[in-house]
């Protein structure tokens, strides 16, 4: 184990047991969700794995290490301290060496998941290709950890706020298997139909992980994507998502955010808009991809 890595003593001993254990970002914490809202929804994914027969491993960067499985104290610090970054790829040396505290973007995420020898990561929406990349060229680093880090990611698809076609080409050119479960299309978040076909479909958390270890065995690097549709109970229809994007697109423009504050200003003007129904289905799928995530976890250790 890397010394930079530090498991919590469950995770710990949850993998020497080889017991299940899945992955949390942090970043849903830090920047996704206002307080208390943030720290209510990790601790319910945590409680849902544990009930689900996994071990919950929330992932940040805390003290100058990889922290992976994180105590009550340290969610609340995620989920209230100011200045806490968003560390991706790009950043993760650089914050590790200036001991900054970070949440984990799933980039990161995958990093520190593969690090410790967890294979299944659980997260509401992975990012890729913004609208207007072709002028802006703001692609999320996600895509290309998705190509280099053998984990599977289990979401809801990409966020909705996304160019979703030109992310799943994307995928489709990095190389990335794109997995629907239990669907033949690819998610849209927040709505479970995108019109975008998947030629990729798996119905049982043994056929995910059956082809994780193949494509280990064949000694590929890439990650799988398993697209898991949000419950129909709490589905937005795409027409009305539509309508609340363009707005808070208008809102972007107009207030010249740019960068890393680009996804959380949107998700959080959809909120406004969506008069927190945004909020209330984020949660739902994102829980509904842990328990997910925790079957394939299961299936991976009995492989």
């Amino acid at each position: 184990m890397n010394e930079l890595v530090r498991l919590s003593a469950e995770v710990a001993d949850a993998l020497r047991a080889r017991r299940p254990v899945v992955a949390f970002e942090s970043t849903i914490i830090s920047h996704g969700m206002p307080y208390p809202r943030n720290v209510e929804t990790a601790l319910a994914a945590e409680a849902l794995a544990r009930e689900c027969g996994a071990v919950p491993a929330t992932v940040a960067l805390l003290d100058g290490r990889i922290a992976v499985g994180l105590d009550r104290a340290e969610l609340e610090r995620l989920g209230t301290e100011k200045g806490v970054l968003k560390a991706s790829r790009r950043d993760l040396a650089w914050a590790l060496a200036a001991r900054k505290t970070s949440a984990t973007t799933v980039s990161a995420t995958m990093i520190a998941a593969r690090q410790a020898g967890i294979d299944v990561f659980a997260t509401g929406g992975i990012g890729g290709v913004h609208r207007g990349a072709s002028d802006t060229y703001d692609v999320s680093a996600d895509l290309g950890e998705l190509a280099a880090t053998s984990v599977c990611v289990v979401s809801a698809g990409a966020k909705a706020i996304l160019d979703l076609p030109k992310t799943l080409e994307m995928l489709e050119t990095l190389g990335v298997p794109v997995v629907g479960y239990g669907t033949s299309e690819f998610p849209a978040f927040y709505s479970r139909s995108s019109g975008l076909a998947l030629f990729l479909r798996a119905d049982s958390p043994e056929e995910v992980a059956r082809m994780l270890r193949v494509q280990r065995s064949l000694g590929f690097q890439q990650g799988i994507l398993v697209a898991n549709p949000v419950p129909v109970e709490w589905e937005i229809p795409r027409a009305t998502m539509d309508a609340w994007i363009g707005q808070a697109m208008k809102d972007l423009e107009s207030r010249g955010v740019h960068g890393k504050e680009v996804t959380p200003f949107l998700l959080s003007r959809i909120v406004d808009l969506s008069g927190g129904a945004s909020l209330e289905t984020n949660i739902k799928l994102f829980h509904n991809n842990v328990r997910l995530a925790c079957r394939i976890a299961a299936e991976c250790v009995r492989g």
